[in-house]
């Protein structure tokens, strides 16, 4: 596929979705996991967005190897493209969490109105939970810190003087 759109490259739009969409995901599973109200509030929201960011991702590593081929080789974009390659694994496990939290909320807290699922115990209830924490504090700031550091190297990649890389 040709990645542009009236000769400009499609990359920096499909990017900036990604750096809104996916860090909004993260953030959102950290809202739910911090307060349940919120995450009760937030309903199929968190995973719709952590979808868009997981559709997203890879639209904006497929245009970013188109856009690869048309510009010069150096060792910044190199660096930048590898770390592109790394936030899939990030946007499938915030997914997968905000998934898994609205499930959770959804199915067995609160399957009517506002009664717990009859058959889990309070100690499984409490397991999961903290679970479903460790998971959120992981997808989200490993996540988060992965996409700082995609983008921090394509910044470099395309300002910085040419003979630097």
């Amino acid at each position: 596929m040709d990645w542009q759109l009236n000769g400009l490259p499609l990359h920096p739009l499909i990017v900036h979705l990604v750096t809104v969409a996916f860090p909004t995901a993260s953030l959102l599973i950290v809202a739910g996991a911090v307060s349940s109200r919120l995450r009760r509030r937030l309903g199929l929201i968190t995973p719709l967005v952590a979808l868009v960011s997981l559709v997203a991702v890879p639209l904006a590593t497929s245009s970013g190897e188109s856009l690869e081929e048309r510009v010069g080789h150096s060792a910044l974009l190199e660096m930048h493209t590898q770390l592109g390659d790394t936030l899939l694994p990030w946007a499938i496990a915030v997914f997968v969490v905000a998934v898994g939290q609205w499930a959770w909320q959804h199915f067995v807290l609160t399957p009517d109105a506002k009664r717990p699922h009859p058959t889990l115990k309070k100690g499984t209830r409490r397991s999961v939970g903290i679970v479903l924490t460790a998971a959120v504090a992981v997808a989200a700031v490993g996540g988060i810190v992965t996409t700082v550091r995609i983008g921090d190297s394509g910044a470099k990649a395309v300002w910085s003087d040419s003979s630097e890389g």
